[in-house]
């Protein structure tokens, strides 16, 4: 007599109430938290109009803020990004005392508010700071300048390159490069021909994260930048002085510019994505010396 069939109960996923519910709840947060958002700085940016949304992106404040933000961007972002590869490297390649502690150490940003940031530099580098009756003697000004406003840039985004290489770079393990090593391959040749191929587009992602969440930085930058119109000012702090100044149209305008990056950052993401998901390239040590062997007869 043939055993009747049990029938297997339903995953959780499998449920289709469940399923079409967590979409729905999904869709609507997103639409919610996300677009209706933007959706709404590009409707209040045009309200008046093209020719006043022009104006406002040519008004001398707004392009020396636009100005201010990508010159902080240019220097803060190389600056993590050599950081982050080095630290990267050090902490996945090689066994020294400290590794857990250095990794501890770069992701304090992540756990320290902005806020937090700009008022240590205070305490470092302002009148009253550790460095700042040196700093006044030496006629060096780091606070209220552009200086400062790329210090606690740096800080805040300092984890993000290291953070998106550590993982990768343990997964990948270390053969390759003690392949390179017993090969002949100097330092710089084994990270160049065989390290940085297997991690460019976790780099560029890093990179691209880091560029976005620099020149979208508000709250270290507000304490150290001391909000001077047209001189410290940066994209974030001048859309937050058009608003106190109950010009919303204009401060919108403003928004736009960094919503407009928001949405090129996220097509970069996905491209980046694409282009390196599955993409494992095996580097050639093509050149570099071998090793010499003796072989018994």
């Amino acid at each position: 007599m043939a055993k009747a069939k049990t029938r297997r109960p339903p995953r959780i996923g499998e449920a289709p109430v469940f399923r079409n519910s967590m979409i729905v709840i999904v869709l609507t947060l997103v639409a919610l938290v996300i677009v209706a958002p933007l959706a709404v700085i590009g409707f209040e940016a045009f309200s008046k109009g093209i020719a006043y949304f022009a104006k406002t992106i040519a008004n001398s404040d707004t392009r020396h803020a636009i100005l201010m933000t990508a010159l902080t961007a240019l220097i803060a972002v190389p600056i993590n990004t050599v950081f982050g590869v080095a630290t990267a490297w050090a902490i996945t390649k090689f066994d020294f005392p400290g590794r857990r502690l250095l990794l501890i150490i770069i992701e304090i940003p992540f756990s320290v508010s902005p806020i937090v940031a700009g008022v240590a530099y205070l305490f470092v580098y302002g009148l009253q700071g550790l460095f700042g009756e040196t700093l006044q003697s030496a006629d060096v000004r780091i606070l209220f300048a552009l200086p400062g406003i790329v210090l606690a840039s740096m800080f805040v985004t300092a984890p993000f390159v290291a953070r998106e290489l550590i993982p990768l770079m343990q997964a990948q393990g270390r053969d390759l490069e003690e392949a390179a090593t017993s090969l002949g391959a100097s330092g710089w040749r084994t990270f160049f021909s065989v390290t940085l191929p297997n991690i460019k587009w976790a780099l560029l992602y890093g990179v691209i994260l880091c560029n976005s969440r620099v020149m979208g930085e508000f709250g270290a930058v507000s304490v150290v930048s001391g909000n001077i119109r047209g001189q410290t000012n940066t994209l974030p702090l001048h859309i937050e002085l058009l608003y106190h100044d109950y010009n919303a149209v204009g401060a919108f305008a403003a928004a736009s510019i960094l919503a407009a990056l928001a949405v090129v950052t996220l097509i970069a993401k996905v491209a980046l994505e694409r282009r390196g998901a599955g993409r494992v390239r095996r580097p050639s040590l093509a050149g570099t010396a071998p090793a010499t062997s003796e072989t018994t007869p």
